[in-house]
């Protein structure tokens, strides 16, 4: 007697629900991930290092609104890359 388990990968493991980040917070979560600081992305993008922080901020509230927190750099590298809003050759 076989059992007929037809699972689906998507059934066992669903795709996470991604937050509803604007263009700009992209930009500027692209900009920190693939740099050292917060000033470097500042002076890159033409906004203050306190705009880094407050864009940063309302991604990782955005992040745990759908939870999938994200409170460190690596994990924000990590959802960035589940995403596809990064690529590893971009880090």
């Amino acid at each position: 007697m076989s059992a007929d388990i037809s699972w689906s990968v998507a059934a066992v493991n669903p795709e996470p629900t991604r937050p509803a980040l604007s263009p700009r917070e992209i930009e500027v979560l692209r900009g920190w991930l693939r740099s050292d600081s917060k000033t470097e992305v500042a002076a890159e993008l033409f906004i203050s290092a306190a705009t880094v922080n407050t864009h940063l901020a309302r991604i990782r509230e955005k992040y745990a609104a759908v939870g999938r927190n994200a409170g460190t750099k690596a994990a924000l590298t990590a959802r960035a890359l589940q995403d596809g809003l990064v690529t590893l050759d971009e880090l």
